[in-house]
């Protein structure tokens, strides 16, 4: 029998190995916005940015609860990229004005990007609330970009409301990008990951003077509570999926990297149900890319040889890459999130690709804007080591680490 010593030593080795998130639930900025700061909206015309995935922890919507609140009045809603059921898709125009519960909603991705002064002319709070997945090219974070401008031109204080980065807070890598190549994948010079979340790049966006008006801008943030850059992103139990094809939390950890593909004539898994999860083409041989990158090393995941045939489907895919064509490839299973890294993976896949198959693989020309910048793809095509690829962009990297460590909440 255990001594009293030995079980009091024994529960207490539980208690450390046990997640952090087991004693303390992720409470977001919109659950904190009502519990505790309900005073920053009270008596205030409101514009909220959002989508479907601005949900508070008891399942109901942001809008919902601003709505039947008797102090504030919604003025308006603005949505993003795949508009406000986050059901269209992926650069799917959204120009169509509609209502919900007699508040007009209005897209930012369409022929605006960005609110019009007469859109706001009512309004005299904006809020921000949308899930992003913590890549540069995820386009949710170029409309903030776009909001935050235009707060800050039309003298209108903005709240956002922060949640979790899925990816993590930590993990930063990629080129950033060069603003010759800026767009709307690509809105600001950070890298492919930043490891901030949105009320951070918020903050840095106006805290750099990266958009115009920066010093008119009336900017507050409502934190997270008890999420912490260390936490396992695995127990962010909340996940929404954010746009139709990112369909679980492990999309998230992959898509960064994954997403290099959609600038190749590489599928990246649109059409099946597991995009960006397995990507492959007709002409690749799943064992010999498997074997070339497994000589490359990839900590945190398992690669396994897949074939699919991308179809249509509806809200998803409308004539995906090779429709109807069996592509062999490769199922990525992220076992470490914390060890697995998305970029280097992405670039680590296209060296091989282009090694095995350099005849054959194309670059398109989306593929140099998702990068921000065409030195990649020269390095590639020149079959450069994946290593000495990683290091043209390390200068750049330390700069932007140097400068991110003065707006980061958490």
């Amino acid at each position: 029998m255990l001594s009293k010593y030995k079980l009091r030593l024994f529960f207490l080795i539980v208690i450390f190995l046990l997640p952090v998130s087991n004693f303390a639930q992720i409470i977001t900025g919109a659950d904190r916005l009502f519990s505790e700061s309900q005073n920053l909206i009270t008596g205030k015309n409101i514009g909220v940015v959002c989508n479907h995935t601005a949900l508070l922890s008891n399942g109901t919507h942001l809008v919902d609860t601003l709505i039947n609140l008797p102090n504030v009045t919604l003025k308006a809603i603005f949505t993003p990229e795949h508009g406000f059921k986050g059901s269209a898709e992926a650069g799917e125009l959204v120009n169509k004005k509609s209502l919900y519960k007699k508040v007009p909603v209005i897209s930012l991705y369409g022929s605006e990007r960005k609110p019009s002064k007469e859109n706001l002319k009512d309004i005299d709070l904006l809020i921000f609330d949308i899930q992003d997945v913590g890549a540069r090219f995820y386009t949710y974070i170029s409309t903030l970009y776009n909001v935050v401008e235009a707060a800050g031109e039309n003298n209108i204080p903005i709240i956002v409301l922060d949640r979790p980065n899925p990816i993590g807070g930590k993990y930063v890598d990629g080129p950033v990008l060069d603003e010759n190549f800026k767009s709307f994948v690509g809105i600001a010079p950070i890298p492919i990951t930043h490891g901030m979340t949105v009320g951070e790049l918020a903050t840095f966006f106006v805290g750099e003077k990266l958009i115009n008006n920066s010093d008119k801008v009336g900017l507050n943030v409502v934190k997270c509570k008890n999420w912490h850059r260390e936490i396992p992103n695995q127990f962010y139990s909340k996940w929404v999926s954010p746009s139709p094809n990112i369909n679980y939390l492990e999309t998230a950890f992959v898509y960064p990297g994954i997403c290099l593909l959609e600038g190749t004539n590489i599928s990246e898994g649109r059409g099946t149900q597991f995009p960006f999860l397995q990507f492959g083409a007709p002409f690749i041989n799943s064992d010999d890319v498997i074997s070339k990158l497994n000589l490359l090393k990839v900590e945190g995941a398992e690669l396994q040889a897949v074939s699919f045939i991308p179809e249509d489907i509806d809200g998803m895919a409308t004539n995906p890459k090779f429709k109807g064509q069996t592509c062999n490839g490769i199922k990525i299973k992220v076992t470490d999130p914390q060890k697995f890294e998305s970029v280097k993976f992405g670039v680590k896949l296209l060296y091989v690709l282009n090694k095995l198959y350099g005849s054959k693989l194309n670059f398109t020309g989306s593929f140099d804007r998702l990068v921000g910048n065409s030195e990649l793809r020269e390095l590639i095509n020149k079959k450069t080591a994946p290593d000495k690829i990683f290091g043209s962009w390390q200068k750049d990297l330390t700069k932007f680490e140097k400068k991110r460590i003065n707006y980061l909440l958490y």
